[in-house]
């Protein structure tokens, strides 16, 4: 059990010690530690020990004095030391079984580990947790937790995740209400399964776990040409309906505690709700409220756009579905600069099927298929469409690759969410 580096801060005391990316902490003050949380809890103090092994293999002792809650600059190479807990779940609806040999190793990870619930923000389901686990959740008071419910009848959860311990989801939340663990709650929308008087139920069981709840998302199913379930999409009449479920518990809440994903609002043929509709966008990671914060900068800095640009430029946006409401709105701005020309392209999923829609599940030889003999020299897409920290396309074609191929630059949005980015690159 070790903790590997992988990368070591600037300036930081980790590399005043010489610590390298490789090296591997042992212990702190003589304790193995099982992640983060433990290596978090452990440093926390003026005078720490801690055993290194180095990269040529050697073990060294070093005596560190610091600030107490100063940290050490180090950046492990996963949050988890010892193994993630694996998923015990069959679940109807799992991407992950839905996708066909070939891909990157990591996608085929099926985690459902509490303590990536709680450092990272990935959601559990709670069926695989031990007494044990439950005890340390307690104890630290590890929250708030992103827990997968989908739906509180207990018969629909253990058939939806295809494992009898799901049933247990009620007395789950019951225990962490008695904990004080605050939650974020997801449900994915399967209709012909959870949808419809089964989400109301759902709904109306989450009002007693107020005090708890931080946030509910609802996202819609995704499914692939790959799965086997006979799954069904949610249509515009199972969207409008969903979005009026939430509103209705968030009435009754008095607040905005439960939100639909963005993909409901588009497949409902609505606008996207004012920005007070999503809160604190808790879940923003999991698509809602994305689109709101992006229409919301973009608004705010069109009043500064030049009315011209020096040089003749011109940009291809390429984008999905999902998003492209809100590019092409961009877009059309855009394009009012004298000497800018901006045009959209709508990218097909052509690897996973037409009916998944969002740009991260947009592959490199998709991209490139689709772009290539277009003529574009620039083109901007959002960094979901890479693997996080990487410059990798979900099916390991490379941007150098992409922009070899099509003999053009690509220029990556790191931050979707703010249009800054796209500003700087198209004006400036």
């Amino acid at each position: 059990m070790s903790a590997v580096i992988s990368e070591v801060l600037k300036n930081s005391i980790a590399q005043e010690l010489e610590f390298e990316k490789g090296d591997k902490i042992i212990s702190v003050n003589n304790t193995k530690m099982q992640d983060m949380i433990d290596y978090r809890f452990l440093i926390n103090s003026e005078n720490i020990e801690i055993e290194v092994e180095k990269k040529n293999g050697e073990t060294e002792i070093y005596e560190i004095e610091k600030d107490f809650d100063e940290d050490l600059g180090i950046v492990f190479e996963s949050a988890v030391f010892d193994r993630i807990k694996p998923c015990t779940n069959h679940c109807v609806f799992c991407f992950v079984d839905q996708q066909p040999k070939g891909l990157r190793e990591t996608l085929y990870i099926k985690d459902d580990d509490y303590r990536l619930s709680f450092l990272q923000g990935t959601y559990v389901t709670l069926t695989n947790l031990t007494e044990k686990d439950k005890v340390r959740i307690e104890q630290l008071h590890l929250g708030p937790l992103y827990v997968s419910v989908h739906t509180t009848n207990p018969e629909l959860r253990a058939k939806m995740l295809n494992n009898p311990k799901a049933k247990n989801i009620l007395n789950d939340l019951d225990w962490l209400k008695k904990s004080d663990i605050p939650v974020h709650l997801q449900i994915v929308l399967c209709p012909g399964y959870n949808d419809g008087e089964e989400l109301e139920k759902t709904f109306r069981d989450f009002e007693k776990f107020r005090s708890i709840i931080q946030s509910v998302a609802v996202v819609p199913v995704g499914i692939t040409k790959f799965h086997k379930n006979n799954l069904a999409q949610v249509t515009k009449d199972i969207a409008v309906h969903t979005i009026e479920t939430v509103e209705n518990f968030n009435k009754k809440m008095k607040q905005h505690l439960a939100q639909a994903s963005d993909e409901f609002f588009i497949k409902a043929d609505m606008e996207i709700p004012p920005r007070k509709y999503y809160g604190q966008f808790a879940q923003i990671e999991d698509g809602v409220g994305a689109i709101r914060l992006l229409i919301d900068d973009f608004e705010k800095r069109k009043k500064k756009l030049p009315k011209t640009i020096e040089q003749k430029k011109q940009f291809c946006f390429a984008t999905s579905k999902c998003a492209s409401g809100v590019i092409a709105e961009i877009t059309e701005e855009l394009n009012k600069i004298k000497n800018l020309t901006c045009h959209i392209e709508i990218l097909e999923n052509k690897f996973f099927g037409a009916d998944v829609t969002v740009a991260g599940l947009i592959t490199g030889n998709d991209f490139i298929a689709q772009l290539e003999g277009k003529g574009y020299k620039n083109i901007i897409i959002p960094s979901v469409m890479l693997r996080a920290y990487s410059n990798d396309f979900l099916d390991n074609v490379t941007v150098k690759e992409a922009e070899k191929k099509l003999k053009a630059k690509i220029f990556v949005i790191n931050d979707f969410y703010s249009a800054a980015e796209i500003v700087k690159i198209t004006c400036g």
